[in-house]
């Protein structure tokens, strides 16, 4: 039985623990960190989180942060291949 294609993302998310993301917000904040739990609804939690520019330069460092899931734009799992690092 296939389950429901909306699924698909919450999967990857949760194969995603520990992994470090990039979290753009619907107000262009850009935080990069560790994913330590997210739920059905997309909210995150990130350890080690920093606010960063649109060039991924760190504007402040957070440590520990949520990130509720109505309040993203995107997320990107592969962050280091988002070609702004160098």
């Amino acid at each position: 039985m296939l389950k429901p294609k909306n699924e698909l993302p919450l999967r990857l998310l949760q194969k995603s623990v520990d992994t470090k993301i990039l979290v753009k917000l619907k107000d262009g904040t850009e935080y990069i960190g560790r994913l330590e739990r997210s739920d059905i609804s997309m909210n995150l939690i990130l350890s080690e989180a920093m606010q960063v520019n649109e060039k991924r330069e760190p504007i402040a460092n957070y440590g520990k942060i949520l990130i509720r899931g109505n309040n993203i734009l995107y997320i990107s799992i592969e962050p280091d291949k988002v070609g702004f690092y160098e």
